[in-house]
């Protein structure tokens, strides 16, 4: 499940360019079709990968993430932009365009040879097998509120690493606390 994440992420992060966008960057970028597996898949195969991934929600979880990218990079897309009078307009027209296009079966086309190349006929049969039993199924439950947890807790371990190491370094390095200090102050006009 956290490969469509991945895929998720991936696809609409390309649409966006880190750098500023203009007309005439926008212009000069190429755009390619998606290389969604220069091999045939064997239809045997690619039916227990729809299988699969039935199986497992994958596809309500593609929906889900996309929602959340799209809403995401909203303030992204214009931030990337210029300021003018423009801006807005541009942006509501583009994620009118940009959601009118999206198709989580197209989504998941792409999936298909992504899990060819990770696993054989075999193991596909396999993971069918285990999330069609009851530990299967309760994993499928509970793997996304077990990652959403960890996520979290590790969010909080950061920001507490983060807050004990720059006060261990700003104590070893007091130069460097006043300095920090000073550039907080408000600057005085002369």
């Amino acid at each position: 499940m956290r490969l469509y994440t991945v895929i998720v992420c991936s696809i609409l992060l390309a649409a966006f360019p880190a750098r500023p966008l203009t007309a005439s960057l926008l212009a000069q970028q190429q755009t390619k079709p998606a290389d969604s597996g220069s091999t045939k898949i064997d239809p045997a195969k690619e039916a227990d990968i729809r299988k699969l991934m039935g199986l497992v929600g994958v596809e309500t979880l593609a929906k889900q993430t996309m929602d959340r990218m799209t809403r995401g990079l909203k303030p992204l897309v214009t931030n990337a932009m210029p300021p003018g009078e423009y801006r807005e307009q541009l942006v509501n027209l583009f994620y009118a365009k940009f959601e009118s296009k999206m198709d989580v079966r197209q989504l998941l086309d792409l999936a298909v040879p992504i899990y060819d190349r990770y696993f054989s006929h075999e193991e596909i049969k396999g993971l069918i097998q285990f999330y069609q039993t009851p530990l299967g199924q309760k994993a499928i439950s509970a793997l996304p509120k077990l990652t959403a947890e960890m996520a979290e807790a590790g969010r909080i371990w950061g920001e507490q690493l983060g807050r004990e190491s720059m006060q261990e370094v700003l104590a070893e390095h007091p130069d460097l606390a006043h300095a920090l200090e000073a550039a907080g102050k408000p600057q005085q006009h002369q």
